[in-house]
């Protein structure tokens, strides 16, 4: 698996981080994960074409990770594009399909996808839950983060795998959910002495690695305030392993 990051920042406008989106090439499929606003125009630097995309997955609804849905669409709805594109799918928590139908509603017919080209798969926010594509699988755990927040593990027909977190506040499920992982992605907002409900401190991060076992861990979703900190030094506190600061379209092979 390969690993493009095309945001590694948040919903706050900075001139070289962009809003969090990841997409990994599988088999030389990519698979996107969120896509808050933008992502659409990282996909073109990191050269990965959006009409290729057939699986799209969601942590949660907040605008900094789902708001480029609304670009997706809008230019798949493109007739040219339209003609020749083969099916996707949006997969997220449950409320993914009301979310999308309600954008569909607001922009009138500009974001109208036929049903054989667009389909939309909600996932049970609760105990764990796993489905098998042709290429991976994913298991889905809930976060602390929203009340549908849920992070990721993907895994290859190799064995190798990765988790990503989404937005998460420090809990037993994303420790669950990362165990023995090959590469474990954890949002990092805010520094220590600034601590936020729901969002996760270099330090609070370096604890979920540790407890969790993770071979390495890449630290995103850098608010402002955290980005003016020694990062790498708060997390070195509770996490001792390899440690990776994500940057916008950075490659990482697993």
């Amino acid at each position: 698996m390969k690993l493009i990051f095309l945001g590694s920042g948040t919903g706050i406008p900075l001139s070289f981080k962009a809003s969090p989106s990841l997409v990994f090439i599988i088999d030389n499929d990519p698979v996107v994960f969120d896509l808050g606003p933008g992502s659409l125009r990282q996909l073109t630097k990191a050269g990965v074409n959006f009409e290729k995309i057939r699986r799209i997955f969601i942590t949660h609804f907040h605008p900094d990770h789902t708001a480029d849905l609304i670009h997706f669409l809008f230019a798949t709805r493109n007739p040219a594009i339209l003609k020749r594109r083969l099916p996707f799918v949006i997969t997220g928590p449950r409320g993914i399909k009301e979310l999308i139908h309600r954008l569909q509603d607001a922009y009138a017919d500009w974001l109208a996808i036929p049903s054989d080209i667009m389909s939309i798969e909600e996932l049970d926010v609760g105990p764990k839950v796993e489905r098998e594509y042709s290429r991976f699988k994913i298991t889905v755990l809930p976060t602390n983060h929203s009340p549908n927040s849920i992070a990721y593990r993907i895994e290859d027909r190799s064995g190798k795998n990765m988790v990503y977190s989404g937005d998460t506040g420090f809990c037993k499920e994303i420790i669950d959910l990362a165990e023995g992982t090959d590469l474990l992605i954890l949002e990092c907002s805010f520094p220590v002495g600034k601590e936020t409900e729901g969002h996760l401190t270099p330090s609070e991060a370096g604890r979920v690695a540790t407890l969790a076992n993770a071979r390495q861990l890449v630290l995103t979703h850098f608010y402002p305030e955290c980005l003016k900190t020694d990062i790498t030094a708060q997390c070195r506190k509770t996490y001792g392993g390899e440690l990776i600061l994500a940057s916008d379209l950075l490659h990482l092979h697993i």
